[in-house]
Formats: C-alpha cells, sequence, structure tokens
C-alpha cells in the first residue's frame, strides 16, 4: 500500500510488520541506570558521574562536589533489571506497535538525586550547583499506565534500592576502584 504525503504516517513498527509479517514491539524506556553503565566522567549521564564523584571525592577526602545545574529539574529513572524484566514481559504477550513507556513512576529533582547518591555513597561533604552549566528540561516523567494495562509490568526496584546495587557494583568492579585508569 503506498503511503502518500497527506496519509497518516504508521508508526515504523507498522510497516515492518505489514511489509514482513513480523510482530515488533515499540518500547520507549525513560533513563537508565545500573550496574555496567558509563561511568566516564566524560561521557556519562547524571546517576552514574554523581556516584563517581562522591566516591571519589570520599576517597580524596575532598570537601565539595560540583554538580552542573540548579538541581531543580526533576526526573525519572529506570534500574536496568527492572527495564530488562519489563522488555521480556512485553516480548512475551504484547503484540501490537502502538508505542509503550517503561519507567518507574518515581519523580525525584536532581537536587534530592544528588543528596540521596551522597549520602548513599558515604560521602559527607557539600554539593557546590555550577549554575553556569544548564539544566535540561525542566521535567522529565513517563505515562507507564499502558505497560501496566497491555502486559502487566511495573518497574519493582525503588530509587534507593536501585542506587545501593549500583554503588557496591562501582565499588567492587569498575577498574577506576582498583587503580586502573578507565
Amino acid at each position: 500500500m503506498p503511503l502518500s504525503s497527506s496519509t497518516p504516517q504508521p508508526p515504523l513498527c507498522s510497516i515492518n510488520n505489514l511489509l514482513r509479517k513480523s510482530d515488533s514491539i515499540y518500547l520507549l524506556p525513560v533513563n537508565l541506570y545500573g550496574p555496567r553503565d558509563d561511568f566516564d566522567l566524560e561521557t556519562s549521564h547524571v546517576i552514574p558521574a554523581l556516584i563517581r564523584k562522591c566516591i571519589e571525592a570520599r576517597k580524596c577526602g575532598d570537601d565539595t562536589v560540583t554538580v552542573w545545574g540548579t538541581g531543580n529539574p526533576t526526573r525519572e529513572f529506570l534500574y536496568v533489571k527492572d527495564a530488562v524484566t519489563g522488555m521480556l514481559n512485553a516480548t512475551e504477550s504484547y503484540d501490537r506497535s502502538i508505542p509503550v513507556n517503561l519507567g518507574s513512576g518515581e519523580e525525584v529533582s536532581i537536587k534530592e538525586l544528588a543528596e540521596k547518591i551522597a549520602s548513599l555513597t558515604g560521602y559527607d561533604g557539600d554539593l557546590i550547583w555550577d549554575t553556569s552549566k544548564p539544566d535540561g528540561q525542566p521535567r522529565r516523567k513517563l505515562d507507564t499506565s499502558k505497560a501496566r494495562e497491555e502486559f502487566g509490568w511495573e518497574a519493582s526496584t525503588t530509587l534507593t534500592e536501585g542506587l545501593r546495587e549500583t554503588i557496591e557494583w562501582f565499588e567492587t568492579n569498575h577498574p577506576s576502584q582498583h587503580g586502573q585508569i578507565d
């Protein structure tokens, strides 16, 4: 069936399903984090960067850790093991090409996140907010009700639990914690 520019365009998954007679699904996970994340300070996202900064500052006895922005924006994060469970559940019991969001449903400000990571890593110095750096979007949170309705999935790991496991993995396994440069 040819598509004209005036015809509403179906999602790419729908086209793929029609042309190849396949069952593609379209899942959109929110910001992921967890063990084996990218902890490189030049390329990492907020959670692994804060974990590494706080642990290294604690070990070096630094009084301050600099955090980008004002700390006011809010974000939703999803622990990687929950994301995998959601993907597996969807693969087993969801056969539509309509996009479905995967998220934790737990929204936290960057300031609250930084304070929680500092506490969980045992860093008791000050967090300094570098307001010359960008905040990014003011809010990023997904409606994940379709995942629950369509294939019975909800995240089961709280932010605190996931952060604890990620911090433990980093301190035990990351090369930077064993005298190796990453």
